[in-house]
């Protein structure tokens, strides 16, 4: 037996009579899986160099997974580098359904989180947002810690590889200090997804599921941020019926660039140059 039957067998009960790896995603191999029983599962396998990224996302879609919100796949089971969980038929992004996905995140974001900056329940401290590493730490408050566990981390390795120039750094730095006048308003932690852009909303039976989360406490913009970064479908209906749950703070499409610096800083130490001037100019946008 391989090490993704036992893996199957052990989660759900059931051997696998057919394994069919899938493309996609940045992080591992991800495999849908038919078992005996009928059921179909999906299997996505990490990269033995990222310690702690499963049981991080394992508990993250646990966490997300609040009543009355958004639908998220159930979790099957997990060990040191597999995750098992429900398998989703791929589907086509309707207005209808985006309505539902802005409710549904407003009102996931309003379950909250005990602190900016906290992990899910039983989820580690660090955990990892594609193939980078990431720190979840309990702040105080939100520009505390955005500025030390979501921007400054990914720009000093910027800075390091030679892919950010101190003139760019400085101009990064200057927002980080004035992020304690850019927030907007003083809102309690919000329950985040964390990494949600448009490949990490996966539409399926008419409805937005939450896959591939980064769970942990921040500022419910960031997400909303990350979704406009690389073009959600329907995004100004999702915006529209977001607002009708609970509306944002005055000023906060002025403030999308601050909240994209941390997944453009991400993709910066990941991809390469290309991000980095995309980093600098939303660093450019933040209100004077």
């Amino acid at each position: 037996m391989g090490e993704i039957d036992d893996v199957v067998l052990r989660c759900t009960g059931s051997v696998a009579v057919r394994v069919r790896e899938l493309g996609g995603g940045d992080a591992g191999t991800s495999r849908s899986v038919l078992l005996a029983d009928g059921r179909q599962v999906f299997v996505k396998t990490n990269p033995p160099d990222m310690p702690g990224a499963v049981a991080a996302e394992a508990a993250s879609l646990r966490w997300l997974a609040e009543p009355g919100a958004l639908p998220v796949p159930d979790v099957l089971g997990d060990g040191d580098r597999h995750l098992v969980t429900e398998h989703l038929a791929p589907g086509s992004p309707t207005p209808a359904a985006a309505e539902e996905f802005g409710r549904g995140l407003a009102r996931l974001h309003a379950a909250g989180a005990p602190a900016h900056g906290s992990p899910p329940p039983d989820g580690p401290a660090d955990a990892w947002i594609g193939l980078a590493p990431m720190r979840n730490e309990p702040t105080p408050d939100w520009p505390s810690f955005y500025a030390e566990h979501r921007v400054r981390p990914y720009l000093r390795r910027a800075v390091d590889t030679g892919l950010l120039g101190a003139e760019d750094s400085a101009l990064v730095e200057r927002v980080c200090d004035r992020l304690p006048a850019l927030t907007g308003s003083d809102e309690p932690a919000a329950r985040l997804h964390g990494d949600l852009w448009t490949g990490n909303v996966h539409w399926s039976g008419g409805a937005a599921w939450l896959i591939d989360p980064a769970g942990h406490g921040g500022h419910r913009e960031t997400d909303l941020a990350m979704l406009a970064l690389f073009g959600c479908p329907h995004l100004d209906r999702v915006l529209a019926a977001y607002e009708e749950v609970r509306p944002l703070a005055d000023g906060w499409r002025g403030r999308v660039g601050v909240h994209q610096l941390f997944p453009l800083l991400v993709h910066t130490v990941l991809f390469g140059g290309g991000y980095a001037r995309q980093a600098v100019a939303a660093a450019r946008t933040a209100p004077v």
